[in-house]
């Protein structure tokens, strides 16, 4: 498979009035057309904000301080402000959270599709674009006649889909989701997952999903990067994390899940909290909450380890 988007050592950091907040620190990615990874983490890991460093859209003081987020070999880090506004949304779309904030409330649907292929195919006439908004909303299960409705006539699954639409009318080929099944019912959220899965068949669709929930990961994703603390603990393909995770960490995030097949009377939690990353623990920033903390862990940073194919930054495995 091709690498669509490799990220090298790439650190986001936020100045704030009593420090600098260190959200994503020498992350280090790659992606391959066509499959789908699952970003996963505590809140406040990371997540979000590498999702947002790959389309540039770091709300200020946030930036990125050092690193390249290569897509199809080209740096979108030193893009001009022109050719990341013709790269986001044609090739790199995104999904955020509350789809009801994210779409114009002042604007029917149509309006919006419209507008967004207006944006990038200069010449293209109103009569063309409509017609591809109504095929657009046919393969998403909606009916081309509310076209005409605004987004607060409709449910959150039908703006989820309606996002996902302004994502894909452009062709884009990686779709970054950002916790797109936080407003969702399990019902609702269970046909969006499968919507997701069919239309990365259809259209060969490279997948960034951001989440909390495993389950939803388990669902959809090839492979997981699981984050803390701004860092990757760990990488490897879906089924090897669920069935053998390596780090401690991850190890406490699936012990944590409760198991209704189990006689299981105490939920499993991990002791102590998230790290502060505006002053971060020394050498692995894990190490204040892992059972099997040893003095490197203390004062060394651990490095990427490779174990069956999997990568892994824990001492463990040094």
């Amino acid at each position: 498979m091709a690498t669509i988007l490799e990220i090298e050592d790439l650190s986001v950091h936020f100045p704030i009035n009593i420090g600098t907040v260190q959200a994503v620190q020498d992350v280090n990615l790659r992606l391959e057309q066509g499959e789908v990874m699952g970003l996963v983490g505590e809140s406040g890991c990371g997540k979000s904000t590498l999702g947002f460093s790959i389309v540039r859209l770091l709300r200020p003081p946030g930036k990125i301080v050092k690193g390249r987020i290569l897509y199809h070999g080209q740096d979108i880090v030193q893009m001009s402000q022109k050719e990341i506004l013709s790269l986001r949304g044609r090739k790199i779309a995104m999904i955020f959270q509350d789809p009801l904030t994210s779409l114009n409330p002042l604007f029917r649907i149509d309006r919006q599709f419209i507008e967004t292929l207006f944006t990038h195919e200069r010449g293209l006439d109103k009569k063309t674009a409509f017609r591809r908004a109504e095929k657009m909303l046919e393969s998403l299960g909606i009916s081309p006649e509310r076209l005409s409705e605004y987004p607060h006539q409709m449910s959150g699954g039908m703006r989820q889909r309606i996002m996902i639409g302004m994502g894909l009318i452009l062709n884009s080929d990686l779709l970054i989701a950002d916790e797109p099944t936080t407003a969702l019912d399990v019902i609702v959220e269970a046909q969006f997952l499968d919507l997701l899965n069919d239309l990365r068949r259809q259209y060969n669709l490279t997948i960034i999903l951001i989440t909390h929930n495993l389950g939803n990961v388990a669902q959809l994703a090839d492979r997981i990067t699981v984050m803390y603390g701004g860092t990757i603990a760990e990488v490897g393909q879906a089924n090897t994390i669920f069935e053998d995770p390596l780090h401690p960490y991850t190890q406490g995030l699936l012990s944590s899940i409760p198991n209704i097949k189990l006689d299981q009377p105490k939920l499993k939690t991990m002791p102590g909290s998230p790290p502060d990353l505006v002053d971060p623990p020394s050498g692995c920033v894990f190490h204040p909450r892992c059972p099997y903390d040893k003095e490197i862990c203390r004062v060394q940073k651990p490095e990427t380890f490779t174990e069956d194919g999997r990568l892994v930054s824990c001492w463990l495995y040094g």
